[in-house]
């Protein structure tokens, strides 16, 4: 059984599909039934129990369920029209990362960080993770946020069900640039 695959087609479902509108938009839950017999057209192998091994084995943390296990939702990466996701506003650290290609850095560098067709920015929490992040678009470079000043100036941060700082954007007066070797 090909999980992986079953799990980006989850995913695409939802955090981005809107025909069918498959997700509930206060929240984003869906209705576990409803994700696995749309999964069931292309994947006839899918059941609950597929399910919830891909959430279960997510390195990433991409989903939950809701306490009954009735509803499933993605945790981030939503680009869904008036999608909305509860997220805590603890106080960040200090600083945190965000991983991009060098190939980017021009655009950051004159817009800042902007979610692109996403409704948030995706912040990691670590510096590692950022690499990661980056070495997946390209030739990698690490943006470090002054997320402590950044709040304090009265910008809000997210912290997302799997430990993801999400903001709106971030202006460049709020990061510095680490290239990498």
């Amino acid at each position: 059984m090909e999980l992986t695959k079953i799990s980006k087609k989850m995913s695409y479902m939802l955090r981005h599909s809107t025909d069918p509108l498959y997700i509930d938009l206060n929240g984003g839950w869906a209705d576990v039934n409803i994700i696995i017999k749309a999964l069931k057209e292309r994947y006839p192998e899918v059941t609950r129990s597929v399910v919830e091994q891909i959430v279960a084995q997510d390195e990433k943390g991409r989903y939950s369920f809701d306490d009954r296990k009735t509803k499933i939702r993605a945790n981030q990466g939503h680009s869904i029209p008036g999608m909305v996701i509860e997220m805590e506003q603890p106080e960040p650290p200090e600083h945190l990362y965000h991983g991009t290609a060098t190939r980017f850095l021009d655009s950051i560098v004159q817009h800042g960080l902007i979610p692109m067709s996403r409704q948030f920015v995706h912040i990691s929490p670590d510096f590692e993770t950022a690499v990661k992040v980056g070495k997946r678009h390209g030739k990698p470079v690490v943006l470090i946020i002054d997320a402590k000043r950044f709040v304090e100036d009265g910008h809000e941060l997210y912290l997302s069900a799997n430990n993801v700082w999400q903001a709106k954007a971030v202006p460049p007066e709020y990061f510095t640039i680490e290239y990498l070797n």
